[in-house]
C-alpha cells in the first residue's frame, strides 16, 4: 500500500446464515478523498472491536440501528489517534479517541461522535474497548438495572468467557452473589474459576451438562443470557420465585435463518419471574457511574480484562466468525496500527 492510499472493508452482500469469505470486500481509497471539515478530525485507527451485535447490523431488518448498507464501510467501534483537525475542533493532534470509525485504517469523524480517552489508574486505553467500553456498560446495566442482582443471590451467566459474560461474572462477585458461569471448553471453565473467581464453571458441551447444571445451580435468581436457545430453556426450568432473566444476546441463533422458539417460558408465570431485553445505548447518560465502579475494580484487581488480538485490518472478516464458534477467549479486537505515523495536509 503506498503512502497516498489506505484500506477500508465494506459489506459486499448480506449472508443468509453464516458469515462467508465474500460477505465483505477490501477497498483501496485515496487520502485525497478525505476532507476534514469544521469541528471534525482525521483519525488513524489503532484497534477495532469485534462484537456479536455485528451479525445483526448486516441484516436488512428493523432494529435499534439501521442496517449497514451494501458497499458501506462495516460499522465498528474503535480506538484511534488524531492525525489532524479541522477548524474549531475540540481535539488536538495526538489525542487518543474512541468512536464508531468502522473497518477502516483512517476515518474523518465529527467531534460530537468521538470521546477523548484518558485511562484511569490501573487501566489502559484498550480497556475502553472492553471493561470501560460498551461491553462493560452492557454488563453493568444489564446486571444491575435489568437484573437487579442482590448480595447472596445465585447468578448464572451464559457465554461467560466472552467479553460481556466475563465482566458480568466479575461484577456479580463484587456484588456478593454466588456465580455460575457457562462456557464451551475445559480451558475456558478453568479460566473462569481460577482467574475470575466464579464459584462454578460448566461446560455446555459436556454430556452431563444438564445434570451438572441442576446440581451446581439449584435454583437461580438472575440469569444473564448471551446465547439463547436450549441453554435459555434450561435456565427457565430452574427459576426461583421472582427470578429475573436478562436478555442481552442470543448468539446461538444469530446465524440461523429460522431460529426456534422457547418451550419453557410458562415457568415465568408460575415463578412470577421477569424476562427483559435491553439496549446499552439507552443508558448513555449513566455511563460515568458504571465507568467509575469498573475502574475501581480494575485498580484493585477485582476486575480483570482479557483480550484476544487479531493482527491487521484485512483479517477482520475472517476473525468475526470466531465470536460464533467460540474460538476467542475474552474481548476480540483487531489491531490496525500502532500509532499515527504520518502528518497529512488535507
Amino acid at each position: 500500500m503506498s503512502p497516498n492510499t489506505f484500506s477500508q472493508i465494506v459489506l459486499r452482500e448480506r449472508p443468509v446464515a453464516d458469515i462467508l469469505p465474500d460477505t465483505f470486500e477490501s477497498k483501496t481509497k485515496e487520502f485525497g478523498e478525505l476532507q476534514v471539515g469544521k469541528s471534525q478530525a482525521l483519525v488513524q485507527v489503532t484497534y477495532l472491536s469485534l462484537d456479536p451485535a455485528m451479525r445483526g447490523w448486516i441484516k436488512d431488518e428493523r432494529s435499534y440501528l439501521p442496517p449497514v448498507k451494501i458497499g458501506e464501510v462495516m460499522r465498528a467501534g474503535g480506538l484511534g489517534v488524531v492525525v489532524s483537525v479541522g477548524e474549531g475542533s475540540k481535539f488536538q493532534k495526538g489525542d487518543l479517541v474512541f468512536g464508531m470509525f468502522g473497518w477502516t485504517e483512517y476515518a474523518v469523524a465529527d467531534d460530537k461522535s468521538m470521546q477523548k480517552i484518558s485511562p484511569p489508574p490501573g487501566s489502559t486505553s484498550m480497556d475502553f474497548l472492553n471493561a470501560l467500553g460498551i461491553p462493560g456498560m452492557t454488563a453493568y446495566f444489564g446486571l444491575h438495572d435489568v437484573g437487579q442482582l442482590k448480595a447472596g443471590e445465585t447468578l448464572v451467566v451464559s457465554g461467560a468467557a466472552g467479553a460481556v459474560g466475563a465482566l458480568v461474572c466479575q461484577l456479580g462477585k463484587r456484588a456478593g452473589a454466588r456465580v455460575v458461569g457457562i462456557a464451551g471448553t475445559a480451558d475456558k471453565c478453568a479460566w473462569l474459576e481460577d482467574d475470575l473467581g466464579v464459584d462454578k464453571a460448566l461446560n455446555y458441551k459436556s454430556p452431563t451438562f444438564r445434570e451438572d447444571f441442576a446440581k451446581a445451580v439449584g435454583y437461580l435468581d438472575v440469569y444473564f443470557d448471551n446465547v439463547g436457545g436450549e441453554i435459555l430453556d434450561l435456565a427457565l426450568s430452574r427459576l426461583n420465585q421472582n427470578a429475573r432473566i436478562v436478555l442481552c444476546g442470543g448468539i446461538s441463533a444469530y446465524n440461523d435463518p429460522q431460529p426456534k422458539g422457547l418451550s419453557g417460558y410458562l415457568t415465568l408465570i408460575t415463578q412470577r419471574a421477569k424476562m427483559q431485553g435491553f439496549i446499552v445505548f439507552d443508558y448513555a447518560e449513566q455511563y460515568p457511574v458504571a465507568v467509575k465502579e469498573i475502574a475501581a475494580g480494575l485498580a484493585d484487581g477485582s476486575i480483570k480484562s482479557k483480550f484476544h488480538i487479531v493482527e491487521g485490518l484485512g483479517n477482520a472478516p475472517s476473525a468475526l466468525p470466531m465470536l460464533f464458534s467460540g474460538a476467542n477467549v475474552g474481548k476480540l479486537v483487531v489491531k490496525v496500527s500502532n500509532e499515527a505515523s504520518m502528518s497529512l495536509k488535507l
